[in-house]
């Protein structure tokens, strides 16, 4: 019988994730996608490629219900059918654009619980339900070059990757002591045309004072599309040194 692969996915609905969803729909495929909104479209190009796609609508500032769910459903799974289990940590804001005492306070939780809470939760669940399972697993942060390196207007948002890169240092420590321990990579894709790149080009200059920078990457036409970003992305994920190093760039792949 034939195994498949089993991926769970943030921030599917839109930009990047949305085309790795659609990418991620093959043949046999288990894929669990968890966004803030349902695509029928989605849906409906799963189907026709024999994809058992599961949708949840979630909030994914409140995280803790998320993870909970996540854990009864990996539980049904049965991983005698199953290749490889991954789990790919999309979503994201970018939150506040300008010096930190001028975010509001709900502004501050709401960016540092979807950013970094979030996947915290959800590797937390994914590696507690799926550690027995005795197959390949990975998690896929997807970080962000702003985790590397400051920049003003942007504290919430580096904040948060950065601490996504060190706790993706500290699983894998924690994974390599186990017989068969999960792989982790926590990855900056690149400058991506979606809408969080619009949001940086509309920032207001005296508060982000970096905004013209990201004007140029769009006039000099050097985002990547969703799509290929997606596919350099995904052949990250698939690469047989996975997890080395555990934090990466696209770009010097």
């Amino acid at each position: 019988m034939a195994r498949h692969d089993l991926t769970i996915l943030t921030g599917a609905s839109r930009g990047m994730g949305l085309a790795m969803a659609r990418q991620l729909c093959v043949q046999g495929a288990v894929l669990l996608c968890i966004s803030r909104n349902r695509s029928e479209a989605l849906q409906s190009w799963a189907d026709d490629q024999g994809t058992q796609l599961t949708q949840w609508t979630a909030d994914l500032a409140d995280a803790a219900p998320v993870a909970e769910q996540l854990r009864g459903w990996l539980q049904a799974q049965d991983p005698a059918t199953l290749g490889s289990a991954r789990l790919i940590n999309n979503a994201g804001v970018i939150g506040h654009l300008g010096p930190l005492d001028t975010a509001a306070a709900q502004d501050i939780a709401m960016a540092l619980r979807i950013d970094l809470e979030a996947p915290v939760q959800l590797a937390a669940a994914f590696l507690a339900t799926t550690g027995a399972w005795g197959l390949p697993r990975r998690i896929l942060n997807i970080s962000s070059g702003l985790g590397r390196r400051a920049m003003a207007g942007t504290a919430l948002y580096c904040a948060a990757k950065a601490g996504m890169d060190h706790v993706s240092r500290c699983v894998a420590l924690d994974e390599a002591r186990k017989p068969h321990g999960a792989r982790i990579v926590s990855l900056a894709p690149g400058v991506i045309d979606t809408g969080m790149q619009t949001e940086l080009r509309e920032g207001d200059p005296q508060e982000f004072p970096d905004r013209d920078n990201f004007q140029r990457l769009k006039d000099d036409a050097a985002l990547t599309s969703p799509e290929q970003a997606a596919r350099q992305v995904l052949a990250y994920l698939a690469r047989p040194d996975f997890g080395e190093p555990v934090i990466a760039d696209v770009r010097e792949a």
